[in-house]
Order: C-alpha cells, then sequence, then structure tokens
C-alpha cells in the first residue's frame, strides 16, 4: 500500500473536477441559453476551447482517481473528496475573477481542519485487492435498494429542500458504489491486463453505476436548492465509502474514544459545506441559474 501515493493522486483528481467545473461553467456562459433542450447546444460547447480543455480535466480527474483507488485504501481516497467544493469556489476565484467572501474563506479552512482531524482519529489501514463475490452481493443490494427507496422518496416530493436532500443522498451513495467497483477494476486491470479488466463485470458495473450517479445528480441540483443537496451528497459520499471499504476491502479505523474527534471532525466539514453551499459564488458554479420569479 502506498498511501502517500494515493493521497496525492486523490488529491490531484478533486483539483482536475474543480478545474473542470469551472472551465464548463465558463465555457456554458458563452453559449445561447434557451429553456429547453437545444440539439446544437454540443456543436457550440465543441467550439469552445475553454469547454474542451474542461473535458480533459475531468479525463485527468477518472485517471487520478483510478491511480488513487489502485494504490491506496477507500476509506482514504474518497473522504478527501471533500475538498472538491472548496477548490471549485478557489479555483474559480482565480481564473473566473469572481470574488470569494471572508466568510467562504473561513468555511473552506474549516471543511479542510475538520477532514485533517477526522482521517488523522480514523487512521485507515488495510488496502485488500480481492473481493469475493459473496461479499459485493449483500452490499451492491443495500446499495441499489437504497438508491430506489431514495428516489421514490424524492419522487412522491414536490419540487424543494426534501426533494433535493433525497436525491443528493442517492447520488452520494452512486458515487461511492463505483468508486469501490472502480477500485477493483483497477486492481484487475494491474494484475490481468486489458483482457481481464474488459472480462470483468466489475468494469461493465462502476460504468453503469456512475452514469447513474452523473443522471441522479443532474436530477438533485434542479430538484431544490444546494443547501439541501450538497451536504447531504458530500458527506454521504465519504461516508458510505468508508462503509464500503470496512466491509468489502476489510478497511479498519480506529475506535474507542478515537471515535469522539473523528465525528467532531464530520461535524465541522457539515458545517463548512453547509456555509459554503450558502455562497451565491457556489450556486453560480454547481447549480442552475433560476430566473426572478414574480408575484
Amino acid at each position: 500500500m502506498h498511501t502517500p501515493l494515493s493521497v496525492v493522486f486523490a488529491l490531484c483528481a478533486a483539483l482536475s473536477n474543480a478545474v473542470a467545473t469551472v472551465l464548463q461553467r465558463k465555457a456554458a456562459l458563452t453559449v445561447p441559453r434557451s429553456e429547453g433542450l437545444r440539439a446544437g447546444l454540443m456543436l457550440d460547447l465543441l467550439r469552445r476551447p475553454v469547454w474542451l480543455a474542461g473535458i480533459l480535466a475531468v479525463i485527468a480527474a477518472a485517471v487520478c482517481q483510478a491511480l488513487a483507488l489502485a494504490t491506496g485504501p477507500l476509506t482514504i481516497v474518497q473522504p478527501l473528496f471533500v475538498l472538491e467544493l472548496p477548490l471549485t469556489l478557489v479555483v474559480a476565484s482565480l481564473l473566473m475573477k469572481r470574488h470569494l467572501p471572508g466568510t467562504g474563506w473561513l468555511a473552506v479552512t474549516v471543511v479542510v481542519a475538520g477532514l485533517a482531524v477526522a482521517l488523522f482519529a480514523a487512521s485507515p489501514t488495510g488496502n485488500r485487492t480481492h473481493v469475493a463475490l459473496d461479499r459485493w452481493v449483500p452490499a451492491l443490494a443495500v446499495c441499489m435498494g437504497l438508491v430506489v427507496a431514495l428516489a421514490v422518496a424524492a419522487l412522491r416530493r414536490p419540487e424543494g429542500r426534501a426533494r433535493a436532500a433525497c436525491l443528493g443522498a442517492a447520488t452520494a451513495i452512486s458515487y461511492a458504489v463505483t468508486a469501490a467497483l472502480m477500485k477493483a477494476a483497477t486492481h484487475i486491470l494491474e494484475e490481468q491486463g486489458v483482457a481481464g479488466f474488459f472480462f470483468a463485470w466489475q468494469t461493465y458495473a462502476f460504468a453503469a453505476t456512475g452514469v447513474c450517479a452523473l443522471f441522479l445528480l443532474e436530477n438533485a441540483m434542479q430538484a431544490g436548492p444546494l443547501v439541501a443537496s450538497q451536504p447531504a451528497l458530500t458527506l454521504g459520499d465519504a461516508l458510505v465509502s468508508l462503509a464500503l471499504g470496512i466491509t468489502l476491502y476489510e478497511e479498519e479505523i480506529r475506535s474507542g474514544w478515537w471515535l469522539l474527534p473523528q465525528l467532531f471532525g464530520v461535524a465541522l466539514i457539515a458545517a463548512g459545506v453547509l456555509a459554503l453551499s450558502r455562497i451565491p459564488l457556489t450556486q453560480a458554479l454547481v447549480a442552475p441559474e433560476e430566473e426572478p420569479r414574480r408575484g
């Protein structure tokens, strides 16, 4: 296990995702807007070098995440993606010349401090490379059952905080499952080569869950305010990944009184993410802009 290397790759993936978000949003602001779906949107974006740079950043993020999962525990790699939202705001303030208020910088500091406290207190260890099918079946069944239940619960509620929170949680579970499956697929690629990778069911499973996660994410962003969906998404991904790392890959975290600083770190992260999700710059970057309502 090469934990320092996996941390570096995970941070690079989070930074690449942040850059991709900013560049794609910047490109989207330069194309004609329409109320409905427009077939020519992709052609307009393809002519924007900024958008193409964003796509390259997405690819770089995927490669870095795969390398991080191949070299380190799931319980370390995925929680580091909590930093994606703070990094997005920092990158936006630099590339888009948008002002990040003092409260935003304070919230960024709180998230970073909370993550540091939680990971230090947890001190995850272990890094299995093989997971038996009898472990995958119940884990996938539970996770997919929760995703379906949350999606159904969301559809039964009108647009607003409750629907956004349910879809955000469903997205988080899907992202965590995608990462767990990607980790298995990268080890198969390393040990069995390209042929083994493309014949492995984990490869197609992580692709399918990844598409599902993106679909749920888009719906979560449109279902209600970001302040409802973002905390569920950010914390949910980290917590479910922690559970999958322990149950599937037999990774371990410190228990006993160490649980207190772990919970304190999680509370700091939650407070920081909640504060960041209220900042106008966050709304403009990762949520659809809403037209002013009358009446």
